[in-house]
């Protein structure tokens, strides 16, 4: 499986979901110079969220819906948020205030925004 992360703009039930990725989502916590970990403002970190949506075929974008068969972030492995003039990263957790619950946006998907890695064996 994937290792996913939720973006957002705020915390608390109306913070903002811009978006997740299901691979490798520890990466842009992994790198200090990460246009995502860097940003300094609301509009630089929507701005870092948008070029990783450009890039990733495992994006998915609030249109299509909350990915995950969970309700909120607290499960997602990194959730990335712009908070109080600043970025911060949950690593399966939840800030104070917690998250929204997306249960009534939920469109679970098992292509290649699901994470999810089916095999098979032939025997």
């Amino acid at each position: 499986m994937g290792t996913r992360a939720d973006f957002y703009v705020g915390t608390g039930p109306k913070a903002e979901w811009l978006g997740s990725v299901a691979w490798d989502g520890y990466e842009f916590a992994e790198d200090p110079k990460c246009p995502i970990m860097t940003a300094k403002t609301k509009a630089e970190f929507r701005a870092a969220v948008e070029g990783v949506s450009k890039v990733r075929k495992d994006w998915t974008k609030p249109e299509d819906g909350w990915p995950w068969p969970w309700n909120d972030s607290e499960t997602t492995d990194y959730a990335y948020a712009f908070v109080k003039g600043k970025v911060r990263e949950w690593h399966c957790g939840k800030p104070e205030d917690g998250w929204p619950d997306m249960k009534a946006r939920q469109n679970v998907t098992y292509g290649p925004r699901s994470g999810l890695m089916v095999l098979s064996v032939k025997v």
